[in-house]
Protein backbone atom coordinates (compact mmCIF):
# COMPACT_ATOMS: atom_id res chain seq x y z
CA UNK A 1 0.00 0.00 0.00
CA UNK A 2 0.87 3.66 -1.18
CA UNK A 3 2.05 5.97 1.48
CA UNK A 4 -0.66 8.29 -0.34
CA UNK A 5 -3.44 5.64 -0.23
CA UNK A 6 -2.81 4.88 3.26
CA UNK A 7 -3.13 8.61 3.99
CA UNK A 8 -6.89 8.42 2.54
CA UNK A 9 -7.64 5.06 4.48
CA UNK A 10 -5.82 6.20 8.21
CA UNK A 11 -8.60 9.47 7.85
CA UNK A 12 -11.59 6.93 7.22
CA UNK A 13 -12.14 7.64 3.57
CA UNK A 14 -11.35 6.24 0.21
CA UNK A 15 -10.69 8.02 -2.71
CA UNK A 16 -13.80 7.16 -4.68
CA UNK A 17 -15.78 8.48 -0.65
CA UNK A 18 -13.75 11.77 -1.14
CA UNK A 19 -15.22 12.23 -4.43
CA UNK A 20 -18.79 11.00 -3.37
CA UNK A 21 -18.68 13.12 -0.34
CA UNK A 22 -17.64 16.84 -2.54
CA UNK A 23 -19.50 15.99 -5.71
CA UNK A 24 -21.91 19.12 -4.48
CA UNK A 25 -18.94 21.18 -4.30
CA UNK A 26 -18.71 20.47 -7.99
CA UNK A 27 -22.00 22.10 -8.60
CA UNK A 28 -21.82 24.83 -6.23
CA UNK A 29 -19.08 26.14 -7.95
CA UNK A 30 -20.33 25.32 -11.59
CA UNK A 31 -23.72 27.58 -10.49
CA UNK A 32 -21.41 30.53 -9.24
CA UNK A 33 -19.27 30.53 -12.38
CA UNK A 34 -22.37 30.30 -14.96
CA UNK A 35 -23.55 33.25 -13.38
CA UNK A 36 -20.76 34.92 -14.79
CA UNK A 37 -20.57 33.80 -18.59
CA UNK A 38 -23.27 34.05 -21.71
CA UNK A 39 -26.07 31.80 -21.75
CA UNK A 40 -24.09 29.88 -24.50
CA UNK A 41 -21.71 27.82 -21.90
CA UNK A 42 -24.05 24.87 -20.36
CA UNK A 43 -23.47 24.36 -17.11
CA UNK A 44 -23.49 20.64 -17.71
CA UNK A 45 -20.52 21.38 -19.04
CA UNK A 46 -18.98 22.68 -16.42
CA UNK A 47 -20.31 19.92 -13.67
CA UNK A 48 -18.65 16.99 -16.12
CA UNK A 49 -15.26 18.86 -15.90
CA UNK A 50 -15.47 20.02 -12.56
CA UNK A 51 -16.16 16.13 -11.57
CA UNK A 52 -12.64 15.40 -13.90
CA UNK A 53 -11.07 17.68 -11.54
CA UNK A 54 -12.92 16.34 -8.71
CA UNK A 55 -11.18 13.19 -9.25
CA UNK A 56 -7.60 13.91 -10.26
CA UNK A 57 -7.92 16.21 -6.67
CA UNK A 58 -8.81 12.82 -5.17
CA UNK A 59 -5.58 11.03 -6.65
CA UNK A 60 -3.31 13.95 -6.17
CA UNK A 61 -4.23 15.40 -2.64
CA UNK A 62 -1.23 15.34 -0.15
CA UNK A 63 -2.63 15.96 3.70
CA UNK A 64 0.97 16.66 4.71
CA UNK A 65 0.88 20.22 2.45
CA UNK A 66 -1.44 21.58 4.73
CA UNK A 67 -4.40 22.40 3.03
CA UNK A 68 -7.59 20.84 3.35
CA UNK A 69 -8.90 18.14 0.96
CA UNK A 70 -12.16 20.57 -0.16
CA UNK A 71 -10.06 23.72 -0.54
CA UNK A 72 -7.52 21.78 -2.71
CA UNK A 73 -10.28 20.02 -4.54
CA UNK A 74 -11.69 23.69 -4.91
CA UNK A 75 -8.85 24.86 -6.63
CA UNK A 76 -8.52 21.89 -9.21
CA UNK A 77 -12.50 21.91 -9.43
CA UNK A 78 -12.47 25.35 -10.73
CA UNK A 79 -9.30 25.39 -12.66
CA UNK A 80 -10.47 22.20 -14.65
CA UNK A 81 -14.03 24.26 -15.58
CA UNK A 82 -12.37 26.96 -16.39
CA UNK A 83 -9.78 25.05 -18.68
CA UNK A 84 -12.89 23.74 -20.21
CA UNK A 85 -14.01 27.21 -21.07
CA UNK A 86 -10.56 28.12 -22.48
CA UNK A 87 -10.53 25.10 -24.77
CA UNK A 88 -13.94 25.64 -26.53
CA UNK A 89 -13.49 29.74 -26.54
CA UNK A 90 -17.01 30.15 -26.31
CA UNK A 91 -16.84 33.62 -27.46
CA UNK A 92 -17.05 34.73 -30.92
CA UNK A 93 -13.65 36.18 -32.50
CA UNK A 94 -15.91 39.08 -33.07
CA UNK A 95 -15.98 39.98 -29.46
CA UNK A 96 -12.61 39.33 -29.19
CA UNK A 97 -12.27 41.94 -31.66
CA UNK A 98 -14.45 44.75 -30.26
CA UNK A 99 -13.02 43.95 -26.84
CA UNK A 100 -9.80 45.16 -28.35
CA UNK A 101 -10.72 47.75 -30.06
CA UNK A 102 -12.73 49.21 -26.81
CA UNK A 103 -9.18 48.99 -24.79
CA UNK A 104 -7.55 50.61 -27.79
CA UNK A 105 -9.91 53.78 -27.69
CA UNK A 106 -9.74 53.69 -23.68
CA UNK A 107 -5.80 53.68 -23.81
CA UNK A 108 -5.69 56.27 -26.42
CA UNK A 109 -7.78 59.00 -24.56
CA UNK A 110 -6.42 58.12 -21.01
CA UNK A 111 -2.88 59.08 -22.70
CA UNK A 112 -4.13 61.98 -23.81
CA UNK A 113 -5.93 63.11 -20.86
CA UNK A 114 -4.13 61.77 -17.98
CA UNK A 115 -7.59 60.16 -16.59
CA UNK A 116 -9.74 57.75 -16.78
CA UNK A 117 -11.86 57.46 -19.79
CA UNK A 118 -15.62 58.20 -19.65
CA UNK A 119 -18.33 56.29 -21.65
CA UNK A 120 -18.94 59.15 -23.89
CA UNK A 121 -15.60 60.04 -24.55
CA UNK A 122 -14.94 56.18 -25.66
CA UNK A 123 -18.18 56.07 -27.90
CA UNK A 124 -17.55 59.10 -29.28
CA UNK A 125 -13.73 58.04 -30.31
CA UNK A 126 -15.57 54.61 -31.64
CA UNK A 127 -17.99 56.89 -33.85
CA UNK A 128 -20.96 55.25 -31.71
CA UNK A 129 -23.63 56.86 -29.59
CA UNK A 130 -24.01 55.69 -26.52
CA UNK A 131 -26.88 53.34 -26.51
CA UNK A 132 -24.50 51.42 -29.64
CA UNK A 133 -21.40 51.53 -27.39
CA UNK A 134 -23.39 50.00 -24.72
CA UNK A 135 -24.46 47.45 -26.64
CA UNK A 136 -20.81 46.31 -27.65
CA UNK A 137 -20.30 46.37 -23.70
CA UNK A 138 -22.87 44.15 -23.22
CA UNK A 139 -21.83 41.31 -25.79
CA UNK A 140 -18.48 40.99 -24.93
CA UNK A 141 -19.71 40.58 -21.16
CA UNK A 142 -19.44 36.69 -21.14
CA UNK A 143 -15.76 37.17 -22.45
CA UNK A 144 -14.56 39.96 -20.33
CA UNK A 145 -16.06 37.84 -17.06
CA UNK A 146 -14.45 34.92 -18.30
CA UNK A 147 -10.97 37.16 -18.69
CA UNK A 148 -10.62 38.48 -15.42
CA UNK A 149 -10.64 35.00 -13.96
CA UNK A 150 -7.60 34.70 -15.90
CA UNK A 151 -5.73 37.87 -13.85
CA UNK A 152 -6.96 35.98 -10.45
CA UNK A 153 -5.66 32.47 -11.33
CA UNK A 154 -2.34 31.16 -11.05
CA UNK A 155 -2.28 28.50 -13.71
CA UNK A 156 0.91 26.68 -11.75
CA UNK A 157 -1.40 26.16 -9.19
CA UNK A 158 -4.23 25.02 -10.69
CA UNK A 159 -2.49 22.95 -12.79
CA UNK A 160 0.30 20.77 -10.57
CA UNK A 161 -0.87 19.31 -7.24
CA UNK A 162 0.49 20.96 -3.95
CA UNK A 163 2.69 18.71 -2.87
CA UNK A 164 5.13 19.69 -6.57
CA UNK A 165 7.20 22.05 -5.05
CA UNK A 166 7.76 25.63 -4.08
CA UNK A 167 7.90 28.29 -7.29
CA UNK A 168 11.49 29.12 -8.14
CA UNK A 169 12.32 32.49 -6.62
CA UNK A 170 12.14 34.46 -9.92
CA UNK A 171 8.44 33.39 -10.36
CA UNK A 172 7.64 34.52 -6.42
CA UNK A 173 9.12 37.94 -7.68
CA UNK A 174 6.64 37.92 -10.98
CA UNK A 175 3.92 37.11 -9.16
CA UNK A 176 4.68 39.85 -6.38
CA UNK A 177 4.87 42.44 -8.94
CA UNK A 178 2.03 41.50 -10.92
CA UNK A 179 -0.49 41.44 -7.77
CA UNK A 180 1.25 44.60 -6.99
CA UNK A 181 0.35 46.05 -10.46
CA UNK A 182 -3.32 44.92 -10.65
CA UNK A 183 -3.59 46.57 -6.83
CA UNK A 184 -2.85 49.56 -8.07
CA UNK A 185 -4.74 49.61 -11.56
CA UNK A 186 -7.86 48.66 -9.19
CA UNK A 187 -7.03 51.39 -7.19
CA UNK A 188 -7.00 53.91 -9.96
CA UNK A 189 -10.22 52.71 -11.18
CA UNK A 190 -13.53 55.36 -11.48
CA UNK A 191 -15.51 54.66 -7.90
CA UNK A 192 -18.13 53.00 -9.00
CA UNK A 193 -16.14 50.59 -11.42
CA UNK A 194 -14.09 49.99 -7.83
CA UNK A 195 -17.25 49.58 -5.97
CA UNK A 196 -18.65 47.23 -8.71
CA UNK A 197 -15.32 44.52 -8.44
CA UNK A 198 -15.18 44.99 -4.73
CA UNK A 199 -18.64 43.83 -4.11
CA UNK A 200 -18.52 41.28 -7.12
CA UNK A 201 -15.12 39.55 -6.37
CA UNK A 202 -14.83 40.13 -2.54
CA UNK A 203 -18.43 40.24 -1.46
CA UNK A 204 -19.27 37.83 -4.10
CA UNK A 205 -22.59 39.41 -4.80
CA UNK A 206 -24.66 38.52 -7.64
CA UNK A 207 -25.23 41.36 -11.01
CA UNK A 208 -28.75 41.93 -9.41
CA UNK A 209 -27.61 42.10 -6.01
CA UNK A 210 -24.59 45.00 -6.95
CA UNK A 211 -27.68 46.84 -9.09
CA UNK A 212 -29.75 47.28 -5.77
CA UNK A 213 -27.03 48.54 -4.24
CA UNK A 214 -25.73 50.89 -7.22
CA UNK A 215 -29.14 51.59 -8.26
CA UNK A 216 -29.14 50.45 -11.83
CA UNK A 217 -30.39 47.67 -13.92
CA UNK A 218 -28.50 44.01 -13.83
CA UNK A 219 -27.77 44.57 -17.43
CA UNK A 220 -26.32 47.95 -16.60
CA UNK A 221 -23.94 46.18 -14.35
CA UNK A 222 -22.94 43.70 -16.68
CA UNK A 223 -21.73 46.56 -18.79
CA UNK A 224 -20.33 48.69 -16.38
CA UNK A 225 -18.17 45.20 -15.57
CA UNK A 226 -17.27 44.42 -18.94
CA UNK A 227 -15.91 47.90 -19.24
CA UNK A 228 -13.98 47.68 -16.02
CA UNK A 229 -12.58 44.48 -17.25
CA UNK A 230 -11.43 45.90 -20.08
CA UNK A 231 -10.32 49.28 -18.69
CA UNK A 232 -8.06 46.84 -16.35
CA UNK A 233 -6.79 44.94 -19.41
CA UNK A 234 -5.30 48.38 -20.59
CA UNK A 235 -3.74 49.36 -17.38
CA UNK A 236 -2.31 46.26 -17.28
CA UNK A 237 -1.35 45.47 -20.84
CA UNK A 238 2.74 45.10 -20.40
CA UNK A 239 1.51 41.62 -17.71
CA UNK A 240 -1.44 40.78 -20.03
CA UNK A 241 -1.75 41.94 -23.74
Amino acid sequence: MSSRTAMYTSSGQSKSELVEDHASLVKRIAYHLIARLPHSVDVEDLIQAGMIGLLDASHQFDSTQGASFETYAGIRIRGAMLDEIRRNDWAPRSVHRKAREISAKMQEIEQQKGRNASDSEIAAAMGLDISQYHQQLQDSTGHQLFSLDEFSDNDETLSHPLSSGPPAPDEEVEQDDFELAMAQAIDTLPDRERLLMSLYYNDELNLKEIGEVLGVSESRVSQIHSQTVIRLRSKLRDWVM
